[in-house]
């Protein structure tokens, strides 16, 4: 029996375009496994057992009489999925992330299994990378599962399994796929046989699909009845996307939180304000006192019986970038998300971990699905912030020592960043556009300034 997308997840992928592509990326950064590339390559196929969506693609309804379903590719290539690349010796940072931003530009194939894999090398002190991109149609909920996720281990010395055997079930023929339509209307009329045309119409239309994402707005009500503050976030977005990495030290966030208050997001949030406000002013832009940017905050939530992390709901937060002393911005976001975070019941750092474990791009994923059901006029970019674990992981014997998440773009908006934290540190990856931000190196540069600027503070 086939699965069908749900109304949401069928919008996501119909909206999905080459200006305005919808995966998640991830860049893993580790030290050569033992085996090298192929190790990695021989690892990721024994394991895609554990994520069955990875061998499936989607398949449309004859008349659109429903949402599309999840079938087996039985022409599955893992040498399309997983492929391999290399910098010339020794490979920089800057070269790794110029290749990322070419293979995030590059929308995935609707055609296939929604999800590609880049193994490189050549990075300079021996290391490897394993830059990953995953729609969000294959991420409905956190017990979703993430290629990263299965990829890592906790031990250098986990067995690489044995493939598992994998037979492709037959695909159904397209009077199968209209059967199965009618006798879902027949016995849920409800389900409306428009349901995929609505889908392509707006992601709004169905974005209250996403538990709690109503509620969350309602409880920034005040913020989401005016448009977002002007600003160059917001452009048109191209085809071609620039992407930029900055790291902190996570003791040195601890120690202005305990200093000063809050918690670790409020701190990482007052660093992107910061950063955010010393970028305008080098492109020139008026800031002023009550000068703001809006952001849309996804946060991992209990649901109404009380469990965990079971949904991810939206919150519009207004960044003081107008605010000169980087204390009293840090005191206005602790109160700004203090407000959220005692309504909204929102879930600590060590509860998500223990729920998922290490699974960023799919926490990431989540985030960019509520963002994307949202109109653009409301917020100016999307920050995300999912915490991992603070021990080592390793694949194929390789410890990883780096992870960046790339958030995509929503549309009309030039910048989005993610931050993951991960065995004593935080990583930012900022995804712009490369026509209306170019620059977002710089804001990666000012994003580390902006730590070091609270550490002092906090002295």
């Amino acid at each position: 029996m086939v699965e069908r997308l749900s109304t949401l997840d069928a919008s996501f992928f119909y909206l999905d375009e080459p200006g305005a592509p919808m995966h998640v990326g991830g860049v893993l950064v580790l030290e050569a496994p033992p085996g090298g590339l192929d190790a990695l390559s021989s690892l990721i196929e024994a394991r895609l057992s554990l994520v069955p969506r990875y061998r499936q693609r989607v398949a449309a309804v004859p008349g659109h009489l429903a949402d599309p379903v999840w079938v087996d590719d039985p022409e599955f290539d893992i040498a399309y999925h997983v492929r391999r690349s290399g910098l010339p010796r020794p490979g920089t940072e800057t070269q790794l992330l110029d290749l990322v931003s070419r293979l995030t530009s590059r929308p995935l194939d609707p055609r296939r299994p929604l999800w590609e894999a880049y193994l490189v090398e050549g990075l300079s002190g021996g290391r490897v990378a394993v830059v990953t991109k995953t729609h969000p149609a294959l991420v409905d909920g956190l017990g979703a599962v993430d290629i990263s996720q299965v990829l890592l281990d906790v031990s250098p010395d986990a067995p690489a399994p044995e493939p598992a055997p994998w037979h492709p079930r037959p695909l159904p023929s397209g009077m199968e796929l209209v059967r199965g339509a009618l006798e879902e209307y027949r016995r849920r009329p409800s389900s409306l046989v428009g349901a995929a045309r609505a889908a392509v119409t707006d992601a709004r239309t169905t974005a209250t699909r996403l538990g709690g994402l109503a509620g969350g707005l309602l409880r920034t009500a005040t913020s989401a009845i005016l448009p977002a503050p002007h600003s160059p976030l917001n452009a048109p977005v191209g085809r071609q996307r620039r992407v930029a990495v900055a790291c902190a030290d996570l003791d040195d966030l601890k120690r202005v939180r305990k200093a000063h208050g809050g918690t670790v997001n409020d701190v990482l949030l007052t660093v992107v304000t910061g950063a955010l406000r010393e970028w305008l002013l080098s492109r020139g832009e008026p800031v002023v006192g009550g000068t703001s940017v809006r952001a849309l905050v996804p946060v991992s939530e209990q649901d109404d019986e009380g469990a965990p992390g079971s949904r991810v709901t939206s919150h519009l937060v207004d960044l003081p970038v107008g605010e000169p002393n980087p204390r009293v911005r840090l005191a206005r976001l602790t109160y700004a998300m203090r407000g959220i975070t005692q309504h909204g019941r929102s879930v600590g750092a060590d509860s998500l971990i223990a729920l998922s474990g290490f699974a960023p791009s799919t926490l990431h994923a989540l985030g960019a699905r509520a963002a994307r059901g949202l109109s653009r006029r409301l917020f100016n970019l999307v920050i995300t912030n999912v915490p991992g674990p603070q021990v080592p992981l390793y694949a194929a014997g390789g410890r990883m020592l780096e992870v960046f998440p790339v958030v995509p773009l929503a549309r009309g908006q030039g910048l989005s960043i993610g931050m993951t934290s991960f065995d004593g540190r935080v990583f930012f990856g900022l995804n712009a556009d490369r026509d209306s931000v170019g620059d977002v190196d710089v804001l990666a540069d000012l994003i580390e300034q902006q730590v070091a600027e609270l550490v002092e503070t906090s002295a």
